[in-house]
Order: C-alpha cells, then structure tokens, then sequence
C-alpha cells in the first residue's frame, strides 16, 4: 500500500487507472515504450539512396543500408529518452505525453539516462565500424537533436527546421552507408516533406491544446492555426513542384534511361493532400508515424509510390 502512494505522488495529472496500468508494466518494457519504437518508421529514409541509387539488388548495399537504419533507430531511442528526461515535467501537463513513462514516473530519470549512454555508445561504435563517414553523420543528427531539446525548440521556425533536417541527416546516412554521392535532388524533396510534416504537428499541438499551448510550450505561443496554414500551404506547394520537377528533369531521365518516373506524381499528390486531410478533418498530425501506420489510405498510397518507383527505374 505505501509503494502505490508513493508512486501517486510521482505523478502529477495522470489518473489512478493509468498509475494502476504503469505499474504493471516491467521496467524493461517501460524503457522500450520510451524508446518510441513506433516512430521508428521515420528512419525507414535511410533506404531512399539505395533505391536511387540503383543498388536494391546488391547485398552488400543492402546489408549496409540496413545497418545504418538499426543504427539510426538506435540513436533516435536515445534522443526520444533525452528528450524526455528533459521535458518530464512539462510533459506532465499534456494530456497525451503525461502518459509517457518518464513523465509518470514509471521510469527512473537514472535508468533512463543510464540506457540512452550504454545504447549511444553502441550505435556509435556500430556507425564507425560501417564507416567514418555515417559516424560523422551520426554525431550530426544526436548534436541537432540535443540542441532542438535544448534552446532550439524555443526558437521559433529554428525550432520546425531543426526537426526537418534531423530527417536530411537520416536520408544522407543511407546515401553515405553506401558510399553513393548525395543527390541535391534528395535534400531539396526530404526537406522541404519534413517540414510539411514538421509543420502539420505544430498544428495538432496548437489545436490539441488550444488556450493551455503556451503554457505547456511557450514556443507554440508564438504560433497561431492561420499563421501555420499558411506555411503549410507553401511547403506544401514546393515539395510537390520540387518532386515533379525531379520527375520530369532531363537529368532524372538520363540518369535512369527512362522518363517514365513521372507517372508517379499522382502518389504525392494524394498523399498529401490525404495527410492535410487527416490533419484538418480528422486532427490528426501529432504523430506522423502512427498516422501513417493506422490510415490504409496513406499507407497504401505510399506503398503503391514505393512499388512504381522500384518498377520504373529496375524494370
């Protein structure tokens, strides 16, 4: 009876049967909760350069791509524990991330912190083994994302560019891992899609929260629904100008011997437009990961993308 009032009194603004329900759960799964292995689909990007790279069918590449993608989950399970030593007690008072285990209380600030240097040093030694190279990159993305937890995500557009090239540095680890050249045409559209997203989930938040935004986050403070819509509305409009233009450069068409890749515009544009739907419509955003895994539409249109891509440029 004294350990369940204990914990009580660790967790401000949650309720008894999430206190109940944390309980229950073994430390090593609340570690892996923490470790956010949903979100893990981000890193996914790292197999961008493989397939335009023309290397789907060799192993070696393959095998490294692989790698760096372990590794990058890796190091995004770090910053999401980082992240969440760092905004424990705000967190505290968001109606969602007051259920993360660090904010409840259900995982110690040591044992987190303790995970995050065994699991970094880790996937930093794995990087270096792949190569200097993707440990270069690696050490880019864990110093970005420190400095986003720390004065960056209070600055504000610093703090939605911040986020958009974490997911560059995701895409030049794939092209690196396999030692191809990085194509400007892959920053420009993994940017400029980042910050959609980036931007979509500054809206959730602002939404979500509505008269508390600020006082959960200050930044959001400085963000206001009309303000977001119309960034949206720009990147929105470059990311699908910059991927037709892609599509339909002489320098695509040369490089794959076809140019036949711009018949897969229509993926991004229902893409898109369906996510922007979701976001407006269905408030979702806050998670772009699980949007993407739970919505079939969204998932299957990016599948039948990923599929046409493959067919056009191997067959």
């Amino acid at each position: 009876m004294a350990r369940s009032n204990s914990t009580n009194l660790t967790v401000p603004g949650a309720s008894m049967s999430q206190i109940e329900a944390s309980d229950r759960r073994s430390l090593a799964l609340n570690l892996l909760i923490s470790l956010r292995p949903a979100q893990w689909t981000k890193n996914l990007l790292v197999f961008a350069a493989l397939v335009f790279a023309e290397k789907l069918f060799d192993l070696r590449a393959v095998a490294l791509s692989a790698a760096a993608f372990v590794i990058f989950c890796a190091l995004s399970g770090v910053v999401y524990l980082i992240n969440d030593i760092a905004d424990r007690h705000t967190d505290r008072q968001h109606p969602l991330k007051r259920r993360r285990p660090i904010a409840a209380g259900t995982l110690p600030v040591p044992v987190a912190a303790t995970a995050a240097a065994i699991i970094g040093v880790a996937a930093f030694a794995a990087a270096w083994v792949v190569g200097w190279k993707l440990a270069l990159v690696a050490a880019a993305y864990v110093a970005l994302q420190a400095l986003y937890s720390g004065p960056l995500k209070h600055i504000v557009i610093i703090d939605v560019l911040a986020l958009s090239i974490g997911f560059v540095f995701r895409a030049a680890a794939g092209a690196v891992a396999i030692d191809v050249r990085i194509s400007h045409w892959l920053f420009v559209c993994t940017i400029l899609l980042a910050m959609f997203i980036a931007l979509a989930k500054r809206r959730h938040e602002l939404v979500l929260l509505a008269d508390g935004a600020a006082s959960h986050r200050p930044i959001l403070g400085e963000y206001s629904p009309y303000l977001l819509d119309q960034m949206i509305g720009v990147v929105t409009a470059s990311t699908l100008i910059a991927y037709i233009f892609y599509t339909i450069s002489p320098e695509t068409a040369e490089k794959f011997g076809t140019d036949l890749l711009g018949l897969t515009i229509p993926f991004p544009l229902y893409g898109i437009f369906r996510y922007l739907y979701l976001v407006h419509r269905r408030e979702g955003g806050g998670s772009p990961a699980e949007l993407l895994i739970n919505d079939r539409p969204l998932l299957t249109c990016v599948m039948l993308w990923v599929a046409a891509v493959v067919v056009i440029i191997y067959v």
